[in-house]
Parts: C-alpha cells; sequence; structure tokens
C-alpha cells in the first residue's frame, strides 16, 4: 500500500480544468498522523511548500514512529481523530480528518501527563475553507493546554486539523 499525504497545491494542480483533489490542506497534514507509516514523505513540489512554509511546518516536526496510538473519536466512513505519542519524547501530535460533511472535532486531552503545560499548534481550516471551493485556507494558532484542556475544532467539507503538543519549557 503506498499513500503520499503532504499535497499542498489542491486546485488546478494539472493543465485539466478544474481539477481538484478532495481534501483541504489541513486534511493533508493530519493525515501523516491518521494513516500509519514509518516511511513518509513530502509529496509536493518544493515551490508549493515553499509558498506556505508555516504549514509545511508541521511537515518538519512530525515523527514517523510513536510510543503510543489514541483513537479519540470515529465512525468508519465519516471521520476519525488519532492521537500519537512521539518515540521516546513526551510530545503528542494530534490528526482529525473528516469526509465531505462539516463536523466539529472533540479532542479531550486526557491522555497528557497531569500537572504539566504543554504548546499547542494547531493546524486548522479557516472558516471560508472546504475541499472543493477553498481547500487551501487554514489558520495556524497557538494555545497553552494541559491535561484537562478540550480542544473543540470545526473540520471543513472535506477538511482536518493538525496538532502538535509540546511540552512548555520552564
Amino acid at each position: 500500500m503506498d499513500y503520499t499525504p503532504g499535497i499542498f497545491k489542491l486546485k488546478n494542480y494539472t493543465p485539466v480544468a478544474d481539477r481538484t483533489l478532495h481534501s483541504t490542506l489541513t486534511k493533508q497534514l493530519a493525515l501523516y498522523i491518521t494513516l500509519y507509516s514509518p516511511l513518509q514523505m513530502a509529496a509536493d513540489l518544493p515551490e508549493n511548500y515553499e509558498a506556505r512554509s508555516d504549514a509545511f511546518q508541521f511537515i518538519r516536526d512530525v515523527p514517523v514512529d510513536w510510543d503510543d496510538t489514541r483513537i479519540i473519536e470515529a465512525e468508519p466512513g465519516d471521520y476519525v481523530t488519532i492521537a500519537r505519542k512521539q518515540k521516546s519524547k513526551q510530545d503528542w501530535f494530534i490528526g482529525a480528518i473528516t469526509d465531505e460533511n462539516s463536523r466539529e472535532s472533540v479532542i479531550p486531552l486526557d491522555f497528557l501527563e497531569k500537572n504539566k503545560k504543554y504548546q499547542a499548534t494547531i493546524y486548522k481550516d479557516a472558516p471560508n475553507t472546504d475541499w472543493k471551493n477553498n481547500p487551501e485556507a487554514y489558520i495556524i494558532e497557538k494555545i497553552e493546554v494541559d491535561a484537562s484542556s478540550v480542544l473543540k475544532i470545526r473540520l471543513a467539507p472535506g477538511g482536518g486539523c493538525a496538532v502538535s503538543i509540546k511540552v512548555k519549557s520552564k
């Protein structure tokens, strides 16, 4: 099986008019988490990553092997949210993807170590994002979280979100 996520140019990527990948940019990031593979690659053209270097940071950060995996929420054929703990580290990564329907992903962070503060970097669909008309719009935000936090993130039609959670330095 071979599947290469990380495509940033989702619309009009060939000379064929109206050619669109049924995904948003943040769903492409989330696939690095939701699809397990110890051999990942950046599958798009370098100039497409250069144009969105802030989003490409997630691909730079995401590991390829894990100590722990948690299925947070799932409905086969509709959506899935997975959290994975980086091998030999305390960092976690979350990927949430949905089908053609928009939805709110509810992600309790109770798997994080108690009494620690973390920095979450959230790569999510912008309010006007959808796979068909505006697949490349995204927002990146950073927030402090802990084991009692619950993330509520809107996933656009055909969309997703990717989150990196790292222990805050003292």
